[in-house]
């Protein structure tokens, strides 16, 4: 966690910031459709599923994946990912899309 900076301290020092001078991340804008904008560099396409809750197609390590994530508002009003949430490889996404309708049928089943 980075220190406050003091008075005394010079402003060379690139260890310590002020964050009172920097102007606050822009927060991801959902769009018609639940699809939202986000200034995540490693997402593709995302999508609002409600209850704070993103789906989305991303990149990382230069792997593909399904990210199905719970986000929370930071203390600047900034959305950030929580531990809550999975990422499915390709081949997950897709046997979970194949029992997709069985597991249709046991909730309504059940419900």
């Amino acid at each position: 966690m980075p220190r406050k900076k003091r008075k005394d301290e010079s402003s060379s020092d690139t260890s310590v910031h002020d964050s009172s001078d920097e102007k606050p991340a822009k927060k991801a804008k959902t769009e018609k459709g639940g699809k939202s904008s986000n200034s995540d560099p490693d997402s593709i396409e995302s999508w609002d599923i409600g209850g704070k809750r993103v789906a989305k197609v991303r990149k990382f390590k230069n792997r593909l994946f399904v990210d199905i994530r719970e986000y929370y508002m930071d203390n600047n009003g900034d959305m950030k990912p929580g531990k809550k949430g999975i990422s499915l490889s390709v081949d997950q996404w897709k046997k979970l899309k194949d029992i997709v309708s069985e597991i249709d049928k046991t909730v309504d089943e059940n419900n």
